[in-house]
């Protein structure tokens, strides 16, 4: 059993498919007070400020496991956007482009740490102008680095892929499936 220290469906998701029992709580930090620009140093900052807070409220008796997941174009830090007008900006960035998604993710459990940065590049087709206005108003996009979602809407427009799609959706399930079963031998 591990805690997902994170409010996200497709982590959620990520875990239920990969057999990994978890209970799932978040912790309060602030994203936005963090002033970094540069996508690494911006996706490791975030991660490790929601790992202090959550290392705080829970302790770590059972694995805790806390991500944090951006977009960069090579030149942008892509976030979230906080509505459909910046969605839609945000998803016109990555349309015919190559991106990056960037997810960093710690496990701790009773003093040891694990870290892993993994990034999934894509290069994206043109998205189709009315199925992205579809997609807007699906708000599908809601709670998505970038409003991307390479599950959903971004699928059909994949040209290549380098990584594992698991990263690009906020965990790299294959590392903290190897990370659990090397705990599960230690502490055994």
């Amino acid at each position: 059993m591990i805690k997902l220290c994170s409010n996200s469906k497709t982590r959620a998701e990520l875990l239920k498919s990969a057999n990994i029992n978890f209970l799932q709580q978040g912790c309060e930090f602030d994203e936005d007070s963090i002033q970094i620009i540069e996508p690494i140093e911006f996706v490791k900052e975030a991660t490790l400020g929601k790992f202090r807070e959550c290392l705080k409220c829970f302790g770590d008796d059972i694995p805790l496991l806390v991500a944090d997941t951006i977009i960069t174009d090579g030149k942008h830090l892509i976030r979230k956007a906080k509505n459909r007008e910046e969605a839609k900006k945000l998803l016109l960035l990555q349309s015919g482009a190559k991106i990056d998604i960037v997810t960093y993710q710690i496990i701790t459990y009773k003093g040891d740490k694990f870290e892993n940065l993994a990034t999934t590049t894509y290069n994206f087709y043109p998205f189709n102008l009315e199925d992205l206005e579809n997609y807007l108003d699906s708000e599908e996009w809601k709670g998505s680095a970038g409003a991307c979602k390479v599950e959903g809407f971004c699928k059909k427009y994949i040209k290549n892929v380098n990584g594992y799609e698991s990263t690009a959706m906020g965990l790299t399930i294959e590392w903290v499936k190897e990370v659990l079963e090397n705990l599960s031998l230690e502490k055994s």
